[in-house]
């Protein structure tokens, strides 16, 4: 049974869904919880990978060379296309599309209360002469199945450690911080190792 997210979990722990005094446990390169390893593998909710202001431009281009699209529908698209590896927010969507319609390349129209984009004859030339499928680029090198290994084991370490926190003794859970830090450095050891 999961048990992160509820009671008092670890050192500095200020409320439900707070991971911080998880995470002080592996000082402050520890692994991002709550960042891109938390939501898994692919599809929704996965890892977020990043991209360039032009990716975003560029997607957004050619997927209007496909079909008019509406931005939600785009994020979803992108999301889709590059196996979840990369998902680009609407805060760089929409200033992009904003933008693109100012410089004459997409126009939009209200459909039920959002607004649908479309291709201009400028922008459809532009999308021609851009890449076909910008969003490969951010899925490219990812290994999946290892990235969700490092994801379950991390977490499973943490659930570990919320347990002593919840239930041991001052002593169990002194030992336990003890074994967290340990861990910690012997992995920043592997880095110095030599071949």
């Amino acid at each position: 049974m999961r048990s992160h997210g509820h009671g008092d979990c670890g050192p500095g722990h200020r409320g439900r869904g707070d991971f911080e005094g998880r995470r002080a446990a592996f000082g402050p390169f520890g692994p991002p919880f709550g960042g891109p390893w938390s939501g898994g593998g692919r599809g929704r909710g996965g890892p977020r990978g990043r991209a360039r202001r032009g990716d975003v431009r560029a997607s957004i281009l050619a997927l209007l060379a496909d079909r008019p699209m509406h931005g939600y529908e785009m994020i979803q698209e992108i999301g889709e296309r590059s196996g979840g590896a990369w998902r680009p927010s609407p805060g760089s969507v929409y200033p992009t599309l904003q933008l693109l319609e100012d410089e004459g390349l997409i126009v939009s129209e209200s459909e039920g209360g959002k607004k649908l984009f479309t291709l201009t004859d400028a922008g459809r030339t532009e999308a021609e002469a851009g890449p076909r499928a910008p969003w490969e680029e951010a899925g490219r090198g990812v290994d999946w199945e290892t990235m969700n290994e490092v994801r379950q084991a991390g977490f499973g370490l943490m659930e570990a450690f919320g347990q002593v926190w919840k239930t041991g003794s001052a002593e169990q859970r002194q030992k336990a911080l003890a074994v967290i830090n340990e861990s910690r450095k012997k992995l920043y050891l592997i880095l110095a190792e030599e071949d």
